[in-house]
């Protein structure tokens, strides 16, 4: 078991494109998918790519968990999956936005729009190919992950930086929460719950 050090925003490795990874079957892939997953349940994240541990490689390591699952998603939990190589093409150019935070990213969180139906695939660490489709924030999770192995971070994707924010002053995001927190992924909402200053400007 390693916990793995976090590349931050502004670490030249987090803008390269990633190298693809040649043989998926081989031992120091598997055990680089057993360190970031070690990494992401020591943490209590979701998702992780290569770069994001300075390793300059197309793998991603993500789960989904049901208390990550907006309630009106009818998304299901997801196991834990190793990708490597992972293609995204588009099943519609429709774009949702959605409110995301990074490890490289720490302390802050903003609203990105991202394709609501995608199509994936990618292979695992015995070489067998899976393609499957994903919609919502699932879909979301895995262009924000993929994205790391092209040289992109969220805030890049961002078109109204006026929905960046800090973790600690929640704002943009408590008036959405206000409006409707059924449809926001219930990490987004705690911080909101946990804002001293939200019933100062979003009185309940």
């Amino acid at each position: 078991m390693a916990i793995l050090r976090i590349a931050k925003m502004g670490n030249p490795v987090l803008l390269e494109k990633a190298a693809p990874v040649d043989d998926p079957t081989a031992p120091e892939i598997a055990r680089l998918a057993q360190d970031m997953q070690d990494t992401i349940e020591d943490i209590g994240a979701s998702g992780l790519a290569a770069p994001q541990v300075f390793v300059s490689k197309r793998v991603v390591v993500y789960r989904m968990i049901a208390a990550r699952i907006p309630p009106g998603s009818g998304l299901e939990p997801r196991p834990w999956t190793v990708m490597v190589n992972p293609v995204i093409t588009p099943k519609s150019q429709a774009k949702t936005l959605v409110w995301e935070r990074c490890l490289s990213v720490p302390g802050l969180h903003g609203k990105v729009p991202r394709l609501s139906h995608i199509s994936i695939s990618y292979v695992d660490l015995a070489g067998r190919t899976h393609s499957h489709e994903a919609t919502s924030s699932w879909a979301a999770l895995l262009q924000h992950e993929c994205d790391h192995l092209d040289g992109v971070v969220y805030p890049m994707r961002m078109t109204d930086l006026s929905l960046l924010a800090y973790n600690e002053e929640p704002g943009p995001l408590a008036r959405e929460v206000a409006a409707d927190a059924g449809a926001i992924d219930p990490l987004f909402v705690d911080l909101v719950e946990r804002w001293p200053g939200r019933a100062r400007w979003f009185p309940r």
